[in-house]
């Protein structure tokens, strides 16, 4: 798309200036590009393009209190391309949340309520954190995924307390993105018809015009997704925008996208150029920009008229609060089991009673089916998943349907092998409030839900990822198959409890504490059999003694997982030589790390020296534990094909091997 012609821009605003929706799109314009002027870094292009778009859905369409931003029967809005998060500050600002015009002005600054991409929990009125594109429309179908759930769990003729829509504008690049296809794909199969994705099609990003990177044409690929597809021209043609979300609210059955076209940086004398995309306007620009717009106001202010039919919508938003909170109350009269149920669901605590534990050796994974199927009989908003493994990974709950267009209420998801997608959608059905869910894949693919994995740590989500077949023990697939790295890589993740249970017990206990944590829990499970030590919850403090000694130990064997086994059957060749050892589990080093010293320091003394730890993966993480002298058993290469056995024997992790590195630490201390 060329740069249009400024007279022509000037001849529009003109024309429409008596709408108040323009004026109050170009406020947002304006008061837009002033926070990223100041602040002298920013995305003013698409907050100029755009804002038609925001201003409509705030304006006309969204179910909000913005003096009660949590309400739980909100619509949902998310700004998957959150480089324009200006946009974003100013229409919160202008319709009444707590985005007061200073809190503008420090835009991008330190501690401010106004970061650089829009964070969730930083801003009231924002739903979810953005920035890395693509995965706001994930999210966004979490969120809807949600609704239609807890809508067909609780609503009755009559009593519609779960009704509501979820909103989300991307951009080009966020449908270049890989993640917009598995979620958008999945959107369509599972008919999530209140779910309306607004795409600012601008055709250019940061390189230039996209005609070089995306030529396809998008309103066939949604069509073929099973979406329901909309044109808007003009995105500032304010009528045809309003009838098609209007349009597009009709259709319960089938997503649906708006493709609203429009000119980056609008208004501004680089309009349609990729140098408007990521610079501040410079004061020149600006004061052109202004003009062309016809905005008197001085910085940072609203023009009275705007502000004055704002304030009537929001009087008749907060409304539709207090008329919900009314049929809320009948609802509760009622249908009191099913309120009291409501309120648990959106509850902060979770209640469980008793696990039933295990005698004879089995896979963790298996354990964890068992011991995933047992909380989900007492969790009743428990929802799992599966990125089309659940035979393998045992996470599907065996007493629950499956969700789907014809069953609503299925607790178990097929997310289709779409592993970025499903950690993205789980975040947003965590974001939405009201359910717990568990979502699996082999432990390898976790690489492919890191992005996602990191905003669930960034925004605080308690998603809890289930991740099997952790190590070489995964045998014959071979290297492709057998995670290596991956413990380092979650370990080093802020905000993310990794456990790698040794047995039946240290999974319950990573499953209850996962259940009642408020940030993201990996649970890391293997394919192979692995004996029980029945050690209660001590799990619960990370790390602990597992299989201990008489006297002060000579040597102390570290350990995670299937490997806490083969420590102690080394314990038994070491104590033939009439040595003292202590076995330790360590099934979470954030766990342990969070205990006070006294505690780290009973389970591993400093003045024992000679230690081993022993972990099929990457050695990094364990040189504090192992110390100065100790021995680091780890993997330094890829796995290869073969069985369990052999692939262990091959790469030293036995008891003899064991028994050696431990026979030398002593000898160095």
């Amino acid at each position: 798309m060329g740069r249009p012609n400024l007279e022509d821009e000037i001849e529009w605003v003109y024309k429409m200036k008596s709408d108040i929706s323009a004026s109050g799109i170009n406020a947002i314009r304006i008061i837009s590009t002033e926070q990223i002027s100041k602040a002298g870094s920013g995305h003013p292009g698409i907050c100029l393009g755009a804002a038609p778009a925001i201003y409509t859905l705030y304006n006309d369409f969204m179910k909000i209190d913005p003096t009660c931003p949590d309400w739980q029967d909100r619509d949902r809005f998310v700004l998957s391309s959150g480089h324009g998060s200006a946009m974003l500050y100013a229409a919160l600002h202008l319709f009444g949340y707590d985005v007061n015009k200073d809190d503008l002005q420090n835009f991008r600054r330190f501690g401010s309520k106004t970061p650089g991409h829009p964070e969730f929990g930083a801003t009231p009125g924002v739903d979810a954190s953005t920035g890395p594109l693509g995965q706001g429309i994930a999210m966004a179908v979490g969120m809807a995924l949600a609704e239609t759930h807890l809508a067909a769990t609780f609503n009755r003729p009559g009593y519609n307390i779960v009704d509501h829509y979820t909103y989300v504008l991307c951009g080009d690049g966020c449908l270049e993105e890989g993640i917009s296809y598995e979620a958008c794909s999945f959107a369509g199969t599972q008919k999530l018809g209140k779910l309306i994705l607004l795409y600012d099609k601008n055709d250019i990003s940061i390189e230039g015009d996209t005609s070089c990177t995306f030529s396809e044409n998008s309103a066939m690929r949604f069509r073929a997704q099973g979406w329901q597809v909309f044109e808007v021209n003009d995105i500032n043609d304010v009528t045809a925008l309003r009838n098609a979300i209007a349009q597009a609210k009709l259709n319960k059955t089938q997503p649906s996208i708006i493709i609203c076209k429009s000119t980056i940086g609008f208004g501004s004398p680089l309009a349609g150029s990729a140098s408007v995309h990521g610079s501040p306007l410079n004061a020149e620009q600006s004061e052109q920009t202004r003009k062309a717009l016809d905005y008197t106001e001085a910085p940072f202010e609203t023009p009275k008229p705007v502000k004055e039919h704002i304030a009537g919508i929001i009087k008749s938003k907060i409304k539709a609060h207090e008329e919900w909170k009314k049929l809320f109350e009948e609802y509760s009269e009622k249908y009191p089991e099913l309120a009291h149920k409501y309120n648990e669901f959106f509850g902060k605590s979770v209640k469980t009673g008793a696990v039933a534990l295990s005698d004879r050796p089995e896979a963790t994974r298996i354990s964890g089916g068992k011991v995933l199927n047992d909380i989900a009989k007492q969790v009743q908003n428990l929802i799992t998943g599966s990125a089309d493994l659940s035979p393998s990974t045992k996470t599907d709950i065996k007493t629950e349907g499956w969700f789907s267009p014809e069953n609503r209420t299925g607790r178990n998801i097929h997310f289709g092998i779409r592993e970025h997608a499903m950690a993205a959608i789980c975040n947003g059905i965590a974001l939405h409030g009201g359910l717990r869910v568990v979502c699996s894949t082999f432990f390898t693919f976790c690489d492919y839900m890191k992005g996602a994995m990191r905003l669930s740590a960034i925004m605080h989500l308690p998603v809890i990822y289930v991740l099997t077949h952790d190590s070489i023990g995964v045998g014959e697939d071979g290297p492709t198959h057998q995670p290596i790295e991956q413990l380092a890589s979650l370990r080093a993740m802020p905000n993310i409890s990794v456990f790698r249970p040794c047995d039946y017990s240290e999974t319950v206990t990573a499953y209850i504490y996962a259940l009642n944590n408020s940030d993201p829990t990996a649970i890391v499970l293997s394919r192979q059999d692995l004996k029980q030590y029945n050690s209660g919850s001590k799990a619960i403090f990370g790390g602990y003694i597992i299989d201990d000694c008489k006297d002060k130990p000579d040597v102390i064997l570290i350990a995670t997982g299937s490997e806490v086994g083969i420590c102690s059957e080394a314990k038994k060749l070491l104590e033939q030589k009439k040595l003292q050892v202590r076995v330790v589990s360590m099934p979470c080093m954030e766990l342990f790390e969070n205990q006070h010293d006294g505690y780290k320091n009973l389970i591993l003394p400093p003045e024992v020296k000679a230690r081993v730890t022993v972990e099929a993966g990457s050695s990094l993480g364990w040189e504090k534990y192992a110390g100065d002298i100790g021995n680091i058993l780890s993997m330094t290469t890829f796995g290869l094909s073969g069985n369990a056995d052999t692939l262990y024997e091959h790469f030293g992790f036995t008891p003899e091997n064991v028994k050696k590195a431990a026979l030398d630490a002593i000898k160095t201390e």
